[in-house]
């Protein structure tokens, strides 16, 4: 699966580059959503045919809730432990790593705070995005299930959503939905949050 998603990126850039006439350039974004909404919708339906999933959900309860808070408090260690790396100060590297792969909208929050580190975020959160896509076949494979969902970050819920749900099983999809979910709405809260700490 990993090669086929590297071969249609691939074949996606060629076809921009000399393929996709200037005139529907402008229309890209609502091909976009109208792709991803077939995606999903077809996700939603492989999630429906197992009927005991939601009834396994209600078993697990709050629990569920463990794995969206794990990968937030590993996205902004990571980052932060980065960060110093880099010499970024701590507020600057902990609300990049707040953004959990949600690129537009953290790179416009930390764009207030200076230009720089809303480049940074946008950069650092695309790359999260690309690399989630590319690894999850391999880290439901060698690693488990609930651990694939951690690259994606906030994209648990919406264009990774269906690299997870091929690569394991309705159960993790409904989970990395509500991760997904979860950190979207920990986004904006976190971000301003994070930065206003310097």
């Amino acid at each position: 699966m990993t090669i086929s998603i590297l071969l249609s990126v691939i074949s996606g850039i060629a076809f921009g580059l000399f393929i996709f006439p200037q005139a529907y350039v402008s229309s890209i974004g609502i091909i976009v959503d109208i792709g991803l909404c077939a995606l999903l919708f077809f996700v939603g339906i492989d999630i429906g045919r197992n009927k005991d999933i939601l009834h396994q959900i209600k078993q697990t309860g709050i629990k569920v809730l463990l794995v969206p808070l794990m990968v937030a408090g590993g996205s902004i260690l990571g980052s932060i432990v980065g960060g110093e790396l880099l010499n970024l100060p701590f507020n600057e590297s902990s609300a990049v790593g707040a953004g959990f792969g949600w690129y537009s909208l953290s790179a416009i929050e930390l764009s207030k705070y200076s230009a720089e580190t809303g480049a940074l975020a946008f950069i650092t959160n695309v790359c999260r995005e690309i690399i989630a896509i590319l690894t999850i076949p391999f880290v439901a494979k060698y690693i488990g299930t609930l651990e694939a969902i951690a690259p994606a970050g906030a994209t648990a819920m919406d264009t990774s959503l269906p690299v997870i749900s091929k690569s394991t099983d309705g159960n993790t999809a409904i989970i990395s939905f509500i991760t997904g979910l979860t950190l979207s709405v920990l986004v904006p809260i976190l971000v301003p949050l994070l930065i206003a700490m310097g």
